[in-house]
């Protein structure tokens, strides 16, 4: 049992360790540079030859770096879908950023299910107990509402729903499909790079709206449903007055 135990603390902080020395690489080298709209933009004809000489490889790369980006919370995913948009196209671009983004998310939550409950719990209490309550309600279909209505950052969702019970395969799909939809905008809008002088143009209020509406549709459709099971079942009762009476029971001598 202490063995075990020792094992767990030795894994744990060499995943930290990890964890530590890939961010203070981020912040010492200030790798930060790389992943802003104007290098991105600046060297996209060189990464546009780089790809045409080596397709898969450029694709691995990029996979990686992305995967990296958002495991560790990172900035700069954004930037890094709109360069996959312009590098790729949008077919291509979108399947890759997809799985990407999922399994950074997924390994950032796992990250803080298993070493970082204490700070994360610490740090995002408040909205923890708001989304455990959202779970305990509408299990799946409110992590795939939180995807795509932009109530809280995705770095965020990824590290609260490491503190939840919800399934890493759960959490999973439900991110790939909950994300698609955002990562098709900013793919779509990644084509025309050098037309997009900042973030915040590429969401309009309309297409916000869009996204809360979609996001709102499947717990809209569960509470339907759910209202129309319970009405159901009363009306198949009927009236408490309307029960039948069951015969008594001939007493025996």
């Amino acid at each position: 049992m202490a063995q075990e135990k020792r094992r767990k603390i030795i894994n744990k902080l060499v995943i930290g360790g990890v964890i530590v020395l890939g961010i203070v690489a981020f912040r010492y080298f200030d790798l930060g540079q790389y992943l802003t709209l104007d290098y991105i933009k600046g060297s996209q004809e060189k990464f546009h030859a780089l790809y045409l000489s080596h397709r898969f490889l450029v694709i691995a790369a990029y996979m990686g770096i992305y995967i990296a980006v958002t495991a560790l919370s990172l900035p700069g995913a954004a930037v890094m879908t709109l360069a996959g948009g312009g590098l790729f196209g949008l077919v291509v671009g979108t399947v890759v950023i997809s799985f990407a983004s999922t399994i950074g998310a997924t390994l950032a939550c796992l990250v803080a299910r298993f070493l970082l409950r204490e700070w994360v719990q610490n740090q995002f209490g408040g909205k923890l107990r708001t989304i455990n309550e959202g779970i305990e309600r509408e299990g799946a279909f409110y992590l795939f509402s939180l995807r795509l209505v932009p109530i809280f950052p995705f770095f965020v969702i990824n590290l609260l729903m490491g503190l939840t019970r919800m399934r890493l395969f759960t959490f999973f799909w439900v991110s790939q499909i909950g994300m698609l939809a955002g990562t098709v905008v900013y793919v779509n809008a990644g084509k025309e790079l050098a037309k997009i002088d900042s973030l915040s143009g590429i969401l309009s209020p309309g297409l916000l709206a869009s996204f809360v509406a979609l996001g709102l549709f499947p717990i809209t459709v569960k509470k339907l449903l759910s209202l129309y099971k319970s009405k159901f079942r009363s009306e198949a009762a009927g009236p408490a007055g309307d029960q039948p009476i069951k015969p008594e029971k001939k007493k025996t001598a």
